[in-house]
């Protein structure tokens, strides 16, 4: 295996580890910035490298089609093509059987994609999805899954889940660098907890580097989400990483980084920049509000990054939507945020003050105590008391269960 993963400190299910791959010494968590052509829109490599980025994050399906794997390969390599020293994730291709089901039809054999370059048919196969993977040459690599939206059920969830367990073994076999990158194989099971439990254990036999969580953050509810990650980590090994696919709200991992998860990715803190929205400590602050107009203020008072020691709120709010420049800084402001939550997330485990800081968060995001049902039934079980932050339930009505975007109040 080409990656070595310490475990430097716990508090119960909660783990701080030093992740060691071929091109960076990582710490976990960790969260993964998603570049999916080879770029994260609007910032360069040094910026990322500034703000403290470990892993890159790129989608195998669209490097495929544009540049094409092979040119990336003789040209050395996705590190070597985007100048990334560090270390990067590719996708195996399968997540694009949700976000293309349209153009995709799906068998035994593997996914056959419409592209939407220039029209033609891509067959993906297993074999195909790790070939183009040893090609790009990142540092992890993905098994190619049979993935379902959470939402969905019947007869189509238990054919997904074994149909990823069936092709896991063609990937495998199809893997010829396996001292140079690491497979890691991925969970499927939809909300089905036997499903799942099925699926763990054969991935588990299977002795692979690491282990993911698929077929979430896809509409299901939160009460669901928790408790799938919840029974996945608890299932996984211990002395190997556990990569919740695509979470990206910040309480979402910590709450998931609570119950033992390690890695995370996704889109939302540089789309979101894109739509004008800025992540601080209490939620998001909408920079496109006319409220913004004349505040000169920083994003976050509290925040060291670049933007906030150099932009008011006034300037960014009359770039947002309009110039390029609005979204690159607040990119580049969301990205520091999500970097400085995965920093204290590692350094609370290792100093043994986990528990005050998942207060201090919950109490920034929840001033009036009003963290949701499911925040407080899954620090239950990962045994971190936060009845000093909660309200009781009773005494709130009407509470919506989904805050992630709640706005901060002016």
């Amino acid at each position: 295996m080409a990656l070595r993963f310490e475990i430097l400190g716990r508090f119960n299910r909660a783990r701080a580890a030093q992740l060691i791959l071929p091109h960076y010494e990582c710490q976990t968590p960790l969260f993964m910035p998603v570049g999916t052509q080879g770029t994260i829109k609007g910032l360069t490599t040094h910026q990322l490298e500034d703000i403290g980025c470990q892993i890159i994050l790129g989608n195998t399906y669209h490097l495929a089609l544009r540049p094409t794997s092979e040119l990336i390969d003789e040209l050395g390599g996705l590190h070597k093509f985007m100048n990334w020293p560090r270390a990067l994730l590719t996708d195996s291709g399968g997540f694009q059987m949700v976000s293309l089901l349209h153009l995709a039809d799906i068998t035994e054999k593997g996914v056959t994609f419409q592209s939407p370059v220039d029209g033609k048919p891509m067959l993906l196969t297993p074999e195909e999805s790790i070939q183009i993977q040893n090609r790009i040459g990142a540092d992890i690599i993905m098994a190619l899954d049979d993935v379902v939206k959470t939402t969905i059920t019947g007869p189509r969830i238990e054919e997904a889940m074994y149909r990823t367990l069936r092709w896991i073994d063609r990937c495998i076999a199809a893997h010829n660098r396996p001292h140079e990158q690491n497979l890691f194989g991925i969970v499927q099971g939809g909300l089905d907890p036997v499903l799942r439990d099925i699926c763990v254990r054969g991935l588990v036999k299977r002795n692979l580097p690491g282990y993911a969580i698929g077929g979430l953050a896809g509409g299901e509810d939160k009460d669901s989400f928790w408790r799938v990650v919840a029974q996945c980590t608890a299932a996984l090994p211990e002395h190997k990483p556990r990569y919740v696919m695509g979470v990206g709200y910040p309480l979402d991992i910590v709450v998931c980084s609570a119950l033992g998860a390690d890695m995370y990715d996704c889109v939302y803190p540089t789309r979101t920049a894109r739509f004008g929205t800025a992540l601080v400590p209490e939620g998001v602050l909408k920079l496109k509000h006319k409220a913004m107009e004349d505040d000169m203020r920083p994003i976050d008072p509290t925040c060291d990054c670049m933007v906030c020691k150099t932009y008011t709120r006034a300037y960014i709010h009359c770039l947002v939507t309009k110039d390029a420049m609005g979204s690159q800084l607040l990119s580049y402001h969301n990205l520091y945020y999500m970097m400085k939550l995965s920093r204290d997330l590692h350094s609370s485990i290792v100093e043994g003050r986990f528990p005050e800081f998942v207060c201090q968060f919950l109490q920034k995001m929840f001033p009036q105590g009003d963290v949701p049902e499911w925040v407080c039934n899954a620090m239950e079980v990962a045994g971190i008391d936060i009845s000093s932050c909660c309200a009781p339930f009773s005494s709130i009505p009407n509470k919506v269960e989904d805050t992630q975007n709640q706005e901060v109040k002016q």
